[in-house]
């Protein structure tokens, strides 16, 4: 892609802890020279940041979220009559149901305008894609976005419209075949354009090392503490090994509304020599961990919502650093961890399983070598960011030439 292109990303919040694979993203880009400007929909909410996200020279622009001044919204909407072709025509296809998102679009299009921006590209297909959608609209270019994994089967209340934009994106990106056959499942041809597109990890920083046999044995997990990373049958597990006589330790990385949950069930389980809640580190402390674990287990489970993780960032990194690791059958994870070959991957929110493929990897060097190699040369070929950020830059370039030849 040209270095002259100029794209604007558009994300509800920015930067967030967990979205590490965002900022991955927008990394590789801007090492390819694209010129990137950032959307953030609503405040930072988080008090920890990974420390990568210091590398990103990408402005930040944050759109007011709430209009509480009529005079405000009515000066908004005057100047978008004089700078907005698109506007007319907008409001002729019908009344946006959220005035804060519709002002949003406007302010977002408003820029595009100004700065000369070429396209638009969300990360999730709820509030902004919205925005993106709109916005793309008002201000007469192309847009595409990433579906990841909440946005497509958390059951909300509201419509988010998913169907509507699957069908006016330049291109939907999602990071699963998961996904992408439950997309063309249930929307057909409005989803005839989404493509796989995996998410990646800078290989450069994620150096392989080979297990290491002399090292304590200990059980590591990162994310956050939330229903569908399914720490409490982590917590199980270690449980049922202490009791049949294989005591190992256990450290929990990252924070969230389920730890006095956890906390209750690792005290009840008198697990608390067992089982440490680490909460909230940086990015290279958990490199540091995961390097030094003798694996990683993601025991990912679907929540009573439908929330799922899609492919966990910290099951890219592992595999890339050389740690083994242990997940669940859940989304795209098997795409990634391939039972008996890049890893194990066993059934979810079954405590008893996933206590014997611990046991089984952990007293078992040969096999867990062997996972490392296997895994990594996957991680190579399929999730190397900049290889896959240049083709999702391939799409953005399309969509400016075909949105260029359609005004022509």
């Amino acid at each position: 892609m040209s270095p002259q292109r100029y794209v604007g990303y558009v994300v509800k919040r920015y930067p967030r802890f967990s979205e590490t694979f965002i900022v991955n993203e927008i990394l590789a880009h801007e090492r390819a020279g694209l010129k990137i400007d950032i959307f953030a929909l609503g405040n930072v909410e988080e008090t920890h940041f990974q420390d990568t996200i210091a590398l990103v020279r990408a402005p930040v622009s944050r759109l007011s979220d709430k209009q509480r001044s009529a005079e405000a919204f009515w000066s908004l909407l005057d100047r978008a009559w004089r700078e907005l072709p698109g506007l007319a025509h907008c409001l002729d296809k019908g009344r946006h149901r959220n005035v804060h998102e519709f002002s949003q679009a406007l302010q977002l299009a408003l820029a595009v305008r100004e700065r000369g921006i070429e396209h638009l590209h969300a990360h999730f297909g709820t509030r902004a894609t919205t925005v993106a959608r709109l916005a793309a609209q008002l201000s007469g270019i192309s847009y595409s976005f990433t579906a990841h994994a909440k946005d497509i089967y958390y059951p909300y209340e509201e419509s988010t419209e998913l169907e509507d934009k699957l069908r006016d994106a330049f291109q939907t990106v999602t990071v699963s075949d998961y996904n992408l056959r439950w997309l063309r499942e249930r929307y057909g041809d409005n989803a005839a354009s989404t493509t796989r597109l995996y998410n990646g990890i800078d290989l450069q920083k994620f150096t392989f090392t080979a297990p290491d046999t002399a090292q304590e044995t200990e059980i590591l997990a990162v994310g956050r503490l939330v229903e569908k990373k399914g720490f409490c049958y982590l917590v199980d597990a270690i449980r049922l090994l202490r009791d049949a006589g294989h005591p190992l330790r256990c450290r929990i990385i990252g924070d969230g509304p389920l730890r006095p949950a956890l906390e209750t069930q690792i005290k009840a389980a008198q697990l608390e020599d067992c089982i440490t809640l680490a909460g909230f580190l940086p990015q290279r402390e958990i490199i540091a961990a995961m390097r030094h674990a003798t694996l990683i287990v993601a025991p990912c489970v679907i929540s009573e919502e439908g929330d799922r993780d899609g492919l966990p960032t910290v099951l890219l990194e592992a595999m890339a650093l050389g740690t083994p690791v242990i997940s669940t059958a859940v989304a795209g994870i098997p795409e990634l961890v391939i039972d008996g070959e890049t890893g194990r991957c066993v059934a979810p929110q079954n405590a008893q399983v996933l206590s014997e493929a611990i046991a089984g990897l952990a007293t078992n060097h040969a096999l867990r070598s062997q996972f490392s190699q296997t895994a990594r040369a996957l991680i190579e070929r399929e999730f190397d960011i900049d290889r896959n950020a240049a083709r999702l830059r391939d799409i953005f370039s399309n969509a400016i030439s075909h949105k260029g030849k359609e005004t022509a």
